[in-house]
């Protein structure tokens, strides 16, 4: 990641290279002649993927007098509002990363930069509603098109089509709706009532598929149209300035601080993964 050196640099500098991505080639039966000479195998150059750092923050503010006075329950209004406002920022980063269907912009002096989000990057292993198209290394957004339910069989198209590609997908992110729909699958037909705790499991925390144990994790933040099926140590949140507490400057009787951070959406094989697109929400 290269560094600011000075208020003259361009805010197109200030991305973040989130490494080389690079794919194997096919297997094929392999067999040489005992003593035979070496031949060099022909080989692909790597592409390097980037993406933009965002910048998000909260600033709190609180007067003099709330300060001084005595509070119930809490020792200083500042500390109170710094905590809040930390809660805030990391949903806010959440729904920039997963939530919004925004692609790359490296921004200017009158311009914000946006990181690309999520649904911008996933293209090799997804199922499109009717009209839709996926976006491409963050830099385009997800068309999306006609929303349908989910099924069981949309799910397991795109995870064959993961592990065809070479992914080990191990968790599933989706919003409430299709979160509860997922539930419904078949392979949970069987509903069972746990006798000596009077409790009856009718929900699917871990779907076993053919290709592999998946996590079933439900997402606040993400969209609710789509279902995101993740191998997570292929994504990470990248850090241009880690969280960081900032005195702004006294404004009249009452004391400011800006929490900030900057950061951007790492995606280190997108080909790892998948996403069923345009699903009903209701």
């Amino acid at each position: 990641m290269q560094q600011a050196e000075g208020p003259g640099q361009e805010l197109t500098h200030l991305v973040e290279d989130i490494g080389q991505t690079d794919t194997l080639a096919a297997a094929a039966a392999n067999n040489v002649l005992e003593g035979d000479a070496a031949t060099t195998d022909s080989f692909t150059a790597t592409t390097r993927l980037s993406n933009t750092c965002a910048i998000s923050d909260k600033v709190p503010r609180v007067t003099g007098t709330n300060e001084a006075v005595r509070k119930a329950g809490r020792g200083s209004s500042m500390d109170y509002q710094v905590a809040k406002r930390a809660l805030e920022l990391k949903r806010d980063m959440e729904t920039n990363l997963v939530g919004v269907n925004t692609a790359e912009v490296t921004g200017g002096a009158t311009t914000a930069r946006i990181t690309g989000s999520l649904s911008c990057w996933l293209e090799t292993n997804t199922s499109n509603g009717t009209g839709g198209s996926d976006g491409s290394a963050g830099n385009s957004t997800h068309t999306d098109g006609t929303q349908r339910a989910l099924t069981e069989s949309l799910f397991q198209t795109v995870l064959q089509s993961i592990w065809t590609a070479g992914g080990d997908a191990d968790c599933v992110m989706a919003g409430a709706f299709n979160r509860r729909k997922m539930s419904t699958f078949t392979g949970n037909a069987t509903r069972e009532v746990m006798a000596e705790s009077g409790k009856l499991h009718a929900s699917v925390s871990y779907y076993e598929s053919d290709w592999g144990m998946l996590e079933i994790i439900p997402n606040r933040f993400s969209r609710s149209r789509d279902v995101y099926i993740l191998q997570k140590d292929m994504f990470s949140v990248a850090y241009l300035r880690p969280f960081q507490l900032s005195d702004l400057a006294k404004d009249g009787d009452s004391e400011r601080k800006q929490l900030l951070a900057e950061y951007c959406l790492e995606v280190r094989n997108e080909a790892s993964s998948g996403a069923v697109w345009d699903l009903t929400t209701s």
